[in-house]
C-alpha cells in the first residue's frame, strides 16, 4: 500500500507547531532527565511520564514486571535481582476512524550510571544547554527520543489533527540491561503494524544491530598472608588468561568469512567489553576470590546457545593451562542480556519497505538530505518487536554524544528535525483525523 504524498500545506503546518513547542520540548526534557532513573530508581521518571500522557489525554496503562510471566518467552533475560518497582508506562490512543495502520512508539527511560560525578563538566542529573548541546545522563540515550516522540503527537494535536490509527506510546524500564521491559509489551499484548524507536544514532535508519551476551565469571583462588604467596593462588590475576582467550575468541568472531552481510565493510564489529572485575578481601592477603562481568557481542542471526557456549569452552580450555584452576575451574553464570541480533535489513515485506519509504521522505523534508541506512555494533529493543512480535521496527533518532560516558549530550537542533520527521512519519503512516475538542 502506498499512499499519496502529504500536502505541502499541511507539511508546514506540521513543522511550524513543532517549531512553536520546541521551547516546551526541551523544558520537558531537562525535567526528564533531571529524574536519576538508574536502575532499580526508574519509578521517578515513570510517574512523570504518565502524568505526561494521562495530561494529554490518554488512556494510561502502568504495570510491574513479573519474571514469572517473562521467564519462559522467546528472548527473555536472565537477572539475578527482583523486579520490585519495576514499572512500564503505556499511554494508548484509540483512532474513531482507524483508516490508517497503525503504529508503536517506543523509547526506555532508565540510564546507566554516572561513573564519578567529579569527572563531568557539570551534574550528570542536573540538564544544561551549552553551545547548541543539552548535557545530562540519558539527554541523548534516549529521553530525547522519550520527548520527540511525545511531541510530535503535541505538533498534531496543535494543529487540530490526532492518528487515524491506533498508537501505542511506550516508556519502558530495562533496556540498558535485559530488554525485557519491551519483552512485557509484547506480553502484555501490544502490536501495531510498524514500531519506531528513536535510539541517538545521529537521525540515520537502523538496518542491523548486534545481539549481546553479559556473563560473570567466578573465579576461586587460595588465600594465605602475602608472606606464603608461592603457598596461594590468586584469583585476580588468573583473570588475566581467561581475558586474553576471550579476546582471541573475539577477533575469531570477527574475521571476514564470518561477518554477516550488513557489516561486511566493519574491520570489528564485534565488542568484548570486561565492564567490571571485583576481588579480594585484604591488601596483604592473596586474594580468594574474583568476579568478572563481561559483554560480548554476536552477529544477527548468530545462535544465542552455540556462542554462549563457545564463550565457556574458550574459558574451561583457558582454565586448564593453570595449574590451580584446571582442578578448580570458573563459574560462568548468565546475568543480563541474552539477545538475539536484528537486521531490518533483511525484512523484505511490502509493509516494511513502505514504513522505511514514509519514514525517508519524513527525514528528507525534515532535513533536507536523503535518509543514512547503517549497521551499528549496540544493541536496542528494536528485536523484541522485529523478531518475536513481526512488526517492521525502524530505528531513528537524534544525534548524540558520549552516551554511556561522560558529558553525554544531545544536539538540539537535530532533536527539532527528529521531531518533525517523526510528526510528519505519523501522518504518512497512520493518516491523520480531526481532534476532538476538549472542553473545560
Amino acid at each position: 500500500m502506498t499512499g499519496p504524498p502529504l500536502d505541502s500545506t499541511l507539511v508546514r503546518r506540521i513543522q511550524r507547531a513543532v517549531d512553536t513547542l520546541f521551547e516546551r520540548e526541551i523544558g520537558f526534557l531537562r525535567e526528564l532527565v533531571a529524574h536519576p532513573s538508574t536502575r532499580g530508581r526508574e519509578q521517578g521518571a515513570q510517574q512523570f511520564m504518565a502524568e505526561a500522557l494521562s495530561s494529554r489525554g490518554l488512556v494510561v496503562d502502568t504495570w510491574d514486571l513479573d519474571l514469572a510471566e517473562l521467564r519462559s518467552l522467546p528472548g527473555f533475560s536472565p537477572v539475578l535481582t527482583d523486579y520490585e518497582n519495576a514499572r512500564n508506562v503505556v499511554g494508548i490512543h484509540h483512532s474513531r476512524k482507524r483508516s490508517g495502520r497503525s503504529l508503536l512508539l517506543n523509547g526506555h527511560v532508565d540510564v546507566v550510571p554516572t561513573g564519578p560525578v567529579s569527572m563531568w563538566d557539570s551534574p550528570p542529573f542536573e540538564p544544561t544547554l551549552r553551545d547548541g548541546w543539552l548535557y545530562g545522563r540519558g539527554a541523548g540515550d534516549m529521553k530525547a527520543g522519550l520527548a520527540s516522540n511525545l511531541f510530535a503527537l503535541d505538533a498534531l494535536r496543535a494543529i487540530g489533527a490526532r492518528p487515524a490509527a491506533d498508537l501505542y506510546y511506550q516508556s519502558v524500564v530495562e533496556e540498558e540491561c535485559t530488554g525485557n521491559g519491551a519483552l512485557a509489551c509484547l506480553a502484555r499484548g501490544y502490536r501495531a503494524d510498524a514500531v519506531l524507536i528513536p535510539e541517538p544514532f545521529g537521525e540515520r535508519l537502523v538496518r542491523a544491530q548486534p545481539g549481546v551476551l553479559w556473563f560473570r565469571i567466578h573465579v576461586r583462588g587460595r588465600p594465605t598472608h602475602v608472606a606464603y604467596a608461592d603457598a596461594g593462588a590468586n584469583a585476580i590475576e588468573a583473570i588475566f588468561p581467561l581475558v586474553e582467550a576471550l579476546h582471541a575468541l573475539e577477533a575469531r568472531w570477527n574475521q571476514p568469512e564470518r561477518r554477516h552481510p550488513e557489516y561486511h565493510d566493519q574491520d570489528h564489529p564485534l565488542h568484548l567489553n570486561i565492564g567490571t572485575v571485583k576481588g579480594g578481601d585484604w591488601t596483604s592477603m592473596v586474594p580468594a576470590w574474583c568476579v568478572l562481568e563481561a559483554r560480548m557481542g554476536l552477529f544477527p542471526g548468530q545462535d544465542l546457545r552455540a556462542a554462549r557456549a563457545e564463550i565457556e569452552e574458550t574459558v574451561l580450555a583457558a582454565s586448564r593451562e593453570n595449574s590451580f584452576l584446571q582442578d578448580n575451574p570458573p563459574e560462568i553464570v548468565d546475568h543480563g542480556f541474552h539477545a538475539e541480533g536484528y537486521a531490518l535489513g533483511e525484512d523484505q515485506r511490502p509493509l516494511t519497505r513502505e514504513a522505511i519509504r514514509i519514514l525517508g521522505e519524513a527525514h528528507r523534508v525534515a532535513s533536507g538530505s536523503p535518509l543514512e541506512q547503517t549497521a551499528i555494533t549496540a544493541t536496542t529493543d528494536a528485536r523484541f518487536f522485529g523478531l518475536y512480535g513481526g512488526m517492521p521496527t525502524l530505528v531513528y533518532g537524534p544525534r548524540a554524544e558520549d552516551i554511556h560516558g561522560f558529558n553525554e549530550r544531545v544536539e538540539v537542533e537535530s532533536l527539532r528535525r527528529v521531531t518533525q520527521s517523526t510528526a510528519l512519519f505519523i501522518a504518512g503512516w497512520c493518516g491523520l483525523e480531526e481532534a476532538e475538542v476538549r472542553h473545560a
